[in-house]
């Protein structure tokens, strides 16, 4: 089986030359479970820290993260892609870029300015027509306590300014800029632009019924959209405890949407109404995170039955067990991720593959599928600056 990988190229410090490509095992296997081997970069590109596939088309799409663009490219044989186009703007620190189901149209986030761009797909998958949805409004703008969220049980004994000089330390000079300042000292009154919190927009996730969900890590928010044909048109947004980072999404079986926070450490379920009106219904902590861990990518076994959440700095995956009708977490398991900065990770039937961003390879562990933890490497593979796996049809 193979996989695209995203990366970090120079103009981030990364070793990798564009996007990448992973063999697991046999090319026509359909698992992952099989020994690993980089093959080599199957197509030039800047620091594209994302890809994303075209649902019909042999196209992906590129984050480009320091240029601030997306790029599609076409695949032109068994393992290399030229550019479709030219790179499209979106904004500051592209991080993301999700495909819409019926391929005529893309949402890049922006982790620099807190954009969310919607751009149209042609016919042949190039993008054009980028188009800025409205921006965020901090909801703890001015309020110097738990605002609007309720506050909650499991954040609410985190020392956010601690945890951020903690993970700026362990990030390095390279990545320190990454890390939210929430140890900064407040300027002024509360309105102030220097006391501001920044807008962080993180990821898009496609639902059903046209709605497109988006995190925003810095206004700890989970934005829901209306997708028209003009544009992303503002739905709903449930605000999560302030200074948790909401990162990654993923919607599972049940219909309920589970988010992870990249600061706080937690997993929270929403799930919407009868009305349609989406809301927190239950979450836990990753139990077992320390002091300046950061979680990044969360996945769910192929039978929905756990999830899986990436812990960075402490270099761990985090087990839980989905409950009750999925509104219920619970902790499982924390295991080592084998790697140095799990930035990324995938599940293929009973494999779990981690990129580790600062280690420089990928590794696989075999998931117990009655326990549903993962155990250790089994295989591991050289590979420069991963960031991001995509399954190769």
């Amino acid at each position: 089986m193979r996989f695209l990988l995203g990366g970090y190229t120079a103009d981030m410090e990364g070793a990798a030359a564009g996007i990448g490509m992973l063999q697991a095992g046999a090319v026509d296997e359909a698992s992952a479970g099989g020994p690993l081997a980089f093959t080599g970069t199957v197509a030039q590109a800047e620091s594209p820290s994302w890809v994303a596939a075209h649902p019909t088309l042999d196209v992906v799409y590129a984050a480009l993260e320091k240029r601030g663009a997306v790029q599609a490219f076409r695949r032109v044989g068994e393992e290399s892609f030229v550019a479709l186009g030219d790179p499209v703007a979106a904004g500051e620190a592209t991080c993301h870029v999700a495909v819409a189901p019926d391929g005529a149209s893309l949402v890049a986030a922006c982790w620099g300015d807190g954009r969310v761009v919607r751009m149209a797909l042609a016919a042949d998958g190039r993008p054009a027509a980028p188009e800025v949805a409205p921006a965020a409004v901090d909801p703890y703008a001015g309020d110097g306590g738990d605002g609007g969220a309720g506050g909650s049980p499991v954040a609410a004994d985190l020392d956010l300014a601690a945890a951020a000089r903690a993970l700026r330390e362990a990030a390095g000079d390279e990545y320190a800029h990454l890390v939210p300042a929430h140890d900064a000292e407040p300027a002024g009154d509360a309105g102030d632009e220097a006391s501001a919190r920044p807008s962080r927009a993180h990821q898009t996730l496609f639902l059903p019924g046209g709605l497109v969900a988006t995190t925003d890590l810095g206004f700890d928010v989970v934005r829901f959209w209306r997708s028209t044909p003009s544009g992303l048109r503002p739905h709903q947004q449930v605000t999560l405890p302030r200074g948790s980072g909401p990162r990654h999404m993923v919607l599972h079986p049940s219909g309920h949407l589970y988010v992870v926070t990249e600061l706080s450490c937690e997993v929270f379920a929403l799930a919407a109404s009868a009305d349609g009106r989406w809301r927190v219904v239950g979450g836990t902590q990753l139990a077992g995170a320390l002091p300046g861990d950061s979680a990044a990518e969360l996945t769910p076994s192929r039978d929905g039955e756990f999830l899986y959440a990436g812990v960075r700095g402490s270099n761990t995956i985090a087990t839980l067990r989905v409950r009750g009708m999925g509104e219920s977490l619970s902790p499982v398991a924390l295991v080592e991720a084998g790697v140095d900065w799990p930035r990324h990770h995938l599940v293929v039937r009973d494999t779990l593959l981690v990129a580790g961003q600062r280690s420089d390879e990928v590794v696989s562990l075999t998931l117990d599928l009655r326990t549903g933890v993962p155990g250790r490497v089994r295989h591991r593979t050289a590979a420069p600056s991963p960031t991001c796996l995509l399954p190769l049809r």
